[in-house]
């Protein structure tokens, strides 16, 4: 497979698709915050352990889920193009940024453990409204997340490889999340979309790679050669 570059990229995007919201969902499944205070800074110095391992899974999320729009944009090479690709960058900008931001997280574990709650969440808030994380990290890349994806998936859905259903399963729980509290709710919030993104996985994964080549542009027209004019 690794010397077949169509079908390595099929394969690695289709898997991506399933494993990246998969781990999301446990990520917030296993974190603290999901359960507890809904202040990371005191639920995280609650149980340092699930924190730390809920911010590795949403880090190895985000970063396969920008893999995996990177491959999605091979499926928006004839329709959609350059509304796939603008939709396909930012989504990969938005993503990557989302997971650097989680360095906050071992910040919010340390002021937890070691301050009370009020403080914990005043110091923790502090680093937070930083301009470098504020404008390097969060306004208004992580909204390129939150937008690119359900764009791009429009995109792939106007190329005729995914179901409607799919972008916008994914696009209303990404907009519900935005007003519902981090909590118990989010759970479903991030299974369904989990769901479609695993849908469109498996449909990736079963189109070989002939049908992922019907995607690709068609070879440009070789001109005539002086011999072939005769």
């Amino acid at each position: 497979m690794l010397n077949n570059s169509v079908r390595f990229r099929r394969v690695a995007t289709g898997s991506l698709l399933i494993v990246a919201p998969v781990l999301q969902l446990i990520a917030v499944i296993v974190d603290p915050g999901t359960w507890g205070d809904d202040r990371e800074a005191v639920s995280f110095g609650d149980n340092p352990a699930l924190a730390q391992l809920q911010s590795v899974l949403y880090h190895w999320s985000w970063v396969l889920t920008a893999i995996a729009a990177f491959g999605l944009m091979h499926l928006v090479r004839r329709k959609a193009v350059v509304f796939g690709h603008i939709a396909g960058t930012m989504t990969i900008v938005g993503y990557i940024n989302l997971s650097a931001l989680l360095l906050t997280d071992p910040v919010e574990w340390w002021f937890g453990q070691r301050y009370p709650a009020e403080e914990a969440q005043r110091l923790a808030g502090e680093v937070l409204d930083l301009p470098g994380v504020v404008f390097g990290f969060t306004l208004p890349w992580i909204f390129f997340a939150l937008l690119g994806l359900p764009l791009l998936l429009v995109a792939v859905w106007r190329a005729g490889a995914a179901h409607w259903w799919i972008p916008l399963t994914v696009a209303l729980c990404g907009l519900t999340a935005q007003f519902v509290p981090y909590g118990p709710l989010t759970v479903p919030l991030w299974a369904l979309p989990a769901l479609a993104l695993g849908a469109l996985g498996v449909r990736v994964l079963r189109m070989g790679d002939d049908g992922w080549m019907a995607y690709y542009p068609a070879p440009a027209p070789q001109p005539a050669t002086a011999g072939s004019a005769v």
